[in-house]
């Protein structure tokens, strides 16, 4: 019996059977902030020798034997610079509330001991959680309760490390996270190789010695800098398959109560309505207007507190205290209204509903792709509609499939674009709409990328959803076949999850393209595709339908301050260089054009300053795409006490019609002069990409 039946029991056994009061009713209020705080680093010793590097936010204050549980986050993103002063706020607040936050360096990265491991979410990573979450079970401050909790990387191995069932393990939470690593991580989107700024970021931490002391001894350094990068090594599983599916397990086996938190404008949204669908365990959800990042940080609002929820969900499974979480609705979600097409900070206009997924009154609707670029609910006569491959459309579709954008005509120019009448009256959608085309090319490789979007009465395009399909993965992402030229196939796909409400007097619109860049790469041959209307299979789109208002959904607080680390201070803002800065530069004669993106931070330390820029250039020639490129460079430089330090990588990915061409260069300086370097370069063949 799951461990999470047990604890339900209990609580139902510790009612009395006179009292008069609901369950919501007796619910008790979340711990109160009546700790202070004290940080403790530490070492926690895995069993091969190697020691990772863990910072303790213990409670101050505590009664004599008074035990608590432990939050454990995860990562190899530095938590003595890079992200010292997000750790701080985040594990204070639980700290002041009865928790132990433990925040540990992945093993070869930070100060952590250790040679980085081969990828992400690799058996050693996994290994080393089952026994960091036993050490933090077993230690003398502790309840023998672990929770586990992160967002990005963090959601990611919480998801993981709770699909392996470690016994002290009993909750997590995950925002802005994953269980499907080819689909929906950022390699291969939608099982189209992809190129961005992460890229930069992990290959270049992977050579980067712990703060503060920064070791340029040969035993740390050496390892780190000869590590080789993940980018080439996910650019060698271009499929689905035994290598995507290594870190994972079925997710209909997950017993461990799961709380998970997605934001509308974030690229993986999608595993939330699978988990309310698959898993059986206890499973609370909230999704939001928000893009990569928790509720209360997001660059669209409005914002909330999320830390404050996630004490009533741990106080209820790491400590036993009855906060009425379970009568909480399973799912809480915004529903969108329309907003002009604008990709600045802002607060999305909406409402929030409580729903059961599949949601309460879901109307499956299906709309039909008909000649004349018409979209309608009727079937019409049969017809085709051809589209010449553009492959440097796109830019306007982002880097992902998140974030708010900018107006969609300039990638719709370029499109098969197909428009509904005016709306008599508001439709509101809430799901993922099912999009079925049928297709041909006159080239072995194709890909499609479908855009539901929203038209304006005065013209401008707000995008709501979208989704690609790699033509050579249409049955299976780990089996590609070469599409036959000229042959009719069906597609089927679901569009990432939606949430939105057209306006009256609006119109629905469907674009169609073959290209989708830089998000994308393009498949490498010039082409023509037909999109074929009408007959027994039509191409339509089936929107998830509902009511225009759900279930009121409870009120959620404001953002509560964030408290800051002494000594440490952002510089000009101090925050991610993402997003960044686009730029487009078109050469209509030679039909070529280039994407550059830029981003930079910077940040002051007690032992010095930190800057940190990164640069990436994607160039196209519409005539060849076979010879599409991105350069990218990525550079730290560390000012320490009577030297700087200074990390460098560059990364150069190019093609033609057969094989991708990788180069990337790690090197490290010294006051100006370089004292490492190190350099990977390799053919690899385009496996159906």
């Amino acid at each position: 019996m799951p461990s999470w039946v047990n604890r339900i029991l209990m609580l139902t056994a510790a009612l009395s059977a006179a009292d008069a009061l609901s369950v919501a009713d007796a619910a008790v209020p979340p711990s109160a902030p009546t700790y202070g705080v004290h940080l403790e680093k530490t070492w926690i010793p895995m069993q091969d020798g190697v020691r990772l590097a863990v910072t303790l936010y213990m409670p101050a204050g505590a009664k004599a034997g008074e035990r608590f549980p432990a939050l454990l986050e995860y990562l190899p993103y530095r938590k003595d610079d890079d992200e010292a002063r997000r750790d701080f706020g985040t594990h204070t607040y639980f700290a002041r509330r009865g928790f132990v936050g433990a925040r540990v360096d992945i093993r070869g990265f930070g100060t952590s001991e250790g040679t980085p491991p081969d990828r992400e979410y690799s058996a050693q990573e996994q290994q080393d959680a089952e026994e960091v979450i036993a050490w933090l079970a077993r230690q003398s401050w502790s309840n023998g309760n672990v929770g586990m909790l992160g967002i990005s990387w963090g959601g990611f191995n919480s998801i993981q490390m709770a699909l392996r069932k470690p016994p002290a393990l009993k909750a997590i939470l995950a925002a802005a996270a994953t269980e499907e690593l080819f689909k929906e991580d950022v390699h291969y989107i939608d099982g189209v190789f992809h190129v961005d700024e992460f890229e930069l970021t992990m290959d270049l931490d992977e050579g980067r010695s712990g703060a503060p002391d920064f070791s340029l001894d040969e035993s740390v350094i050496g390892p780190r800098m000869n590590s080789p990068p993940w980018s080439l090594t996910y650019m060698k599983h271009q499929r689905d398959g035994a290598f995507w599916r290594a870190p994972l397990r079925p997710i209909d086996e997950l017993e461990v109560p799961v709380f998970l938190i997605g934001g509308l404008q974030d690229g993986y949204r999608d595993s939330i309505p699978r988990m309310l669908e698959k898993v059986k365990a206890p499973i609370k959800a909230w999704i939001g207007p928000w893009n990569h990042g928790f509720p209360n940080e997001s660059d669209y609002g409005p914002l909330y507190e999320w830390r404050d929820q996630a004490v009533r969900w741990f106080d209820y499974w790491l400590k036993g205290r009855d906060t009425g979480v379970l009568q909480d609705p399973r799912l809480v979600i915004y529903q969108q209204h329309w907003h002009a097409p604008e990709s600045q900070s802002q607060d999305v206009p909406g409402e929030w509903r409580a729903e059961s997924w599949p949601p309460a009154g879901l109307t499956p609707t299906t709309l039909y792709l008909q000649p004349e670029h018409r979209l309608s609910s009727e079937k019409s006569g049969s017809g085709t509609d051809r589209l010449r491959y553009v492959p440097s459309a796109g830019v306007e579709a982002g880097f992902w499939w998140g974030e708010l954008l900018t107006d969609q005509r300039p990638v719709d120019a370029y499109s098969l674009t197909y428009d509904s009448a005016a709306l008599e009256d508001e439709v509101a959608i809430l799901g993922l709409p099912r999009v079925t085309l049928q297709v041909a090319a006159d080239a072995p490789l194709a890909d499609w990328f479908v855009r539901l979007s929203d038209v304006a009465p005065d013209g401008r395009v707000t995008l709501v959803t979208g989704a690609g399909i790699n033509g050579a993965q249409r049955n299976s992402m780990a089996d590609p076949q070469d599409l036959t030229p000229g042959k009719v196939y069906q597609l089927s796909l679901d569009l990432h999850l939606a949430s939105w409400v057209f306006p009256k007097g609006h119109r629905i619109r469907v674009a169609v393209s073959n290209a989708l860049w830089p998000m994308n790469w393009p498949t490498p041959y010039p082409m023509t595709t037909s999109l074929m209307l009408g007959g027994g299979a039509a191409s339509r789109i089936v929107l998830p339908r509902v009511p225009v208002h759900g279930p009121e959904a409870p009120a959620f607080a404001p953002p509560e301050p964030i408290e800051e680390p002494a000594g440490i201070k952002g510089v000009g803002g101090g925050g991610a260089a993402w997003p960044g800065e686009w730029t487009v530069l078109r050469d209509e004669a030679k039909q070529r054009s280039t994407v550059i993106w830029t981003g930079t931070t910077a940040v002051s330390y007690p032992w010095g300053r930190f800057d940190h820029s990164e640069r990436l250039t994607y160039d196209i020639d519409d005539a060849h795409p076979d010879t599409a490129r991105v350069r990218g460079d990525s550079q730290y430089i560390q000012a320490v006490t009577d030297h700087v330090l200074t990390w460098r990588g560059r990364l150069d990915v190019s093609s033609d019609a057969h094989t991708f061409f990788y180069k990337y260069t790690r090197t490290l300086l010294r006051d100006g002069a370089v004292i490492r370097t190190k350099s990977w370069e390799e053919p690899i063949p385009r496996d159906h990409q």
